[in-house]
């Protein structure tokens, strides 16, 4: 039976509930440099970044990832690069394509943005994501090593980017 496509759409405020949830859900020090989310849960919307700066990515009407989508700096000599700043899949989507669409769908979005060049930074342990950009055209320009110190282990900041 064939997998289907996830639909890519801009974030709602509606998004916000769902969002936060699988942020929670999907989180891991694989990825994330925060500690891991306690309750209360902050609002997943905040100061800087709303749902203008996030895609969702859907299955079925249930929201599966999410892709955020920035400017690295408040510079207006940076204004051509974006930066991604967060990918998240849930679990059950994993393997199905939906990282790659809201990848996709990112850098589509970037260029409409007025973007000539797009950057993210990627923890080294994290195989699997870095392995995704880097089949979508994405270089390593820089290492940081031992950038961070997460779960007793110091972990390598990958800084990788693109020209669009």
């Amino acid at each position: 039976m064939p997998v289907p496509y996830p639909s890519i759409r801009p974030a709602r405020p509606g998004d916000e509930e769902s969002l936060g949830r699988l942020d929670r859900a999907t989180w891991s020090p694989l990825h994330s440099v925060q500690p891991r989310p306690q309750e209360p849960h902050p609002p997943f919307f905040g100061e800087r970044s709303g749902p203008r700066d996030h895609l969702v990515a859907e299955l079925d009407g249930t929201v599966v990832g999410y892709i955020r989508l920035a400017l690295p700096t408040p510079l207006a000599c940076n204004t051509h690069v974006r930066q991604i700043q967060g990918l998240a899949v849930a679990d059950e989507a994993r393997g199905t394509g939906v990282g790659r669409a809201l990848l996709r769908a990112c850098l589509d979005e970037a260029r409409r943005r007025g973007a000539r060049r797009i950057t993210l930074r990627v923890l080294g342990p994290n195989a699997p994501a870095r392995r995704l950009y880097e089949s979508e055209g994405f270089a390593v320009e820089g290492v940081l090593p031992g950038e961070f110190l997460i779960d007793g282990a110091y972990v390598d900041d990958v800084l990788m980017g693109r020209p669009l």
